[in-house]
């Protein structure tokens, strides 16, 4: 019976810390987790400056007067957004970006609406 008692003991004992050994193996790096964290904050940098370098544009500040919408509002507005919005609205900012670049020379009514929906979501976020 104490064979029996001492077997099952070190058969718990070993089932209890198999666990343990195995997690070992899924362990991040603190270096892999830090450019990982460098690496998103950079990304939402660039991000924040592509929509900031389109609000700085006379065509976007003249439609966004048009739409009686609030520049400083929409700017302010840029800092707050994160995750999914954020990268939406950049997105969009690039986009109406490469259309104004391309030679473009007047606003079309979808590149309007472009920026007024980014606009209205930089607003939402404030709120």
């Amino acid at each position: 019976m104490k064979t029996v008692r001492c077997s099952l003991a070190i058969c718990l004992s070993v089932l209890a810390l198999a666990p343990v050994a195995s997690a070992q193996d899924h362990v991040i790096g603190k270096s892999v987790l830090d450019r990982a964290v460098q690496q998103r904050v950079g990304q939402d940098e660039a991000d924040r400056e592509a929509i900031r370098s389109l609000l700085k544009r006379a065509d976007v500040r003249e439609v966004i007067g048009k739409a009686g919408l609030s520049l400083d509002k929409a700017q302010a507005g840029v800092s707050m957004l994160n995750g999914q919005e954020l990268q939406q609205a950049a997105s969009h900012a690039r986009q109406v970006q490469d259309n104004l670049a391309g030679g473009a020379s007047t606003l079309v009514i979808s590149t309007t609406t472009v920026i007024i929906v980014l606009l209205v979501l930089l607003i939402i976020a404030i709120a």
